[in-house]
């Protein structure tokens, strides 16, 4: 398994590295294991375009929040700018994955 690491100590997991660990964690081969992954990603994609949240007991909740247009500055040339409104993702980790990290 080849590990990408942001610095010294800090790993970070890509999508490969999940689906090699669904895969030997369920028994089921590589390419069962990316359609399943697959298949939870664009769920809660979905869920998450219709406006709703996707909530997992004990792991965390996915939810959207509407940003606002809005007027900023240029830091270089002190201009204002208009920043477009968007929506954002948010995550709020269950209490179980909290203490399960800690």
């Amino acid at each position: 398994m080849r590990k990408q690491y942001l610095c010294a100590r800090i790993y970070i997991m890509n999508k490969g590295d999940l689906i090699n660990a669904v895969a030997e964690s369920a028994g089921i081969t590589k390419a069962q294991a990316g359609s399943a992954v697959d298949a939870v990603f664009s769920g809660i994609e979905a869920s998450l375009k219709a406006g709703d949240k996707a909530a997992f007991v004990g792991f965390g909740t996915f939810s959207t929040a509407h940003k606002p247009a809005r007027e900023g500055r240029n830091p270089s040339t002190g201009k204002t700018i208009a920043i477009a409104a968007k929506t954002s993702v948010k995550f709020k980790a269950g209490k179980s994955f909290v203490d399960a990290v800690n």
